[in-house]
């Protein structure tokens, strides 16, 4: 499948830096998002796991009783 879509990319000059870049950026959100997490109060991660139990939701759109 690949052999279809590579020879697209032959004539293109400086391509080979883009699969780089995207590793990088991946990378960089990977690791802000887990330092982020590991930082983060127990209190708040507490709260947060609690989200999808709660029923005590004052929105209009979640209110099925």
């Amino acid at each position: 499948m690949l052999r279809f879509i590579s020879h697209n990319f032959d004539g293109m000059e400086g391509i080979e830096i883009y699969p780089i870049v995207a590793l990088l950026l991946f990378f960089i959100v990977f690791v802000t998002m887990l330092i982020i997490v590991i930082k983060m109060p127990k209190k708040n991660i507490d709260e947060i796991s609690q989200f999808p139990l709660d029923n005590n939701t004052n929105s209009k759109e979640n209110n099925y009783e």
